[in-house]
């Protein structure tokens, strides 16, 4: 190994490696803090630091009395809360891209009328887009976004910014309402998302409101084996707020 390359960065890349071969699958424990440091002849603590790391990262999961366990990786998105997920995927160290496959002004149909609160007919914006993370598809978006709120949305360049993040610029998120089903996709879809049509997925139908104003519905449809939904509650608190329930 590189001496110019840290030692505890020798045992991230020792774990990872292995990790991504599947040397150690998930749940897989590794090995312990003190042969790792004996192993590479360094201190506990420097094997601790490449332990913690990978932890922070989401690689390890540490269980109190029984040791360090590869975790299950998938991309993850909070139920409560709405993140861009360009930045979710970079915040696991991938590189995020995403193909534009539909970018249109319509009329909207019985459905988009009745989810974006707007008259049978009337003019809304329309972005479908296949979310990548390292290359591999983990989110299609079908978005349908009120004109009035978000009068330049159809103009953005969506390799820089994403359909959340100009949303978020035009008009802040004050509410949220989330309804999450599994679903077997059509053939159309499947080929977007690269996977078999057989493959169970997960789809979430999201709307955004900016105070009273209801400015997007999503329907975001995810390979659900290479995604998963979280939710937590704290202290007490109420689940994720919206609006029409």
């Amino acid at each position: 190994m590189s001496e110019n390359i840290p030692r505890y960065r020798q045992i991230e890349d020792y774990l990872l490696e292995r990790i991504r071969s599947g040397e150690f699958p998930v749940n897989h424990q590794i090995p312990p803090e003190e042969q790792l440091a004996r192993d590479f002849g360094v201190s506990r603590m420097t094997a601790n630091k490449a332990i913690r790391d990978l932890v922070h990262k989401g690689y390890l999961v540490r269980q109190a009395g029984l040791g360090t366990f590869v975790t299950d990786r998938k991309a993850e998105s909070s139920l409560l809360e709405v993140y861009n997920i360009a930045a979710e995927v970079r915040a696991r160290g991938h590189a995020y891209s995403n193909d534009v496959i539909r970018r249109e002004e319509v009329q909207a149909d019985d459905e988009v009328a009745l989810r974006l609160g707007v008259r049978l007919g009337a003019r809304v914006f329309h972005t479908v887009l296949v979310h990548r993370e390292d290359g591999v598809p983990i989110q299609l978006e079908d978005r349908f976004v009120n004109p009035r709120w978000a009068p330049e949305y159809l103009h953005t360049d969506f390799a820089l910014q994403t359909p959340n993040e100009v949303l978020v610029a035009s008009c802040p998120i004050s509410d949220v309402e989330h309804v999450v089903e599994a679903l077997r996709v059509d053939a159309a879809t499947a080929g977007l998302l690269d996977i078999d049509p057989a493959t169970p997925c997960l789809s979430m139908t999201r709307r955004t409101w900016s105070d009273d104003h209801l400015i997007s519905y999503a329907r975001l449809i995810h390979p659900g084996d290479r995604y998963k939904l979280r939710s937590s509650l704290r202290g007490g608190g109420a689940p994720a707020p919206g609006r029409g329930r």
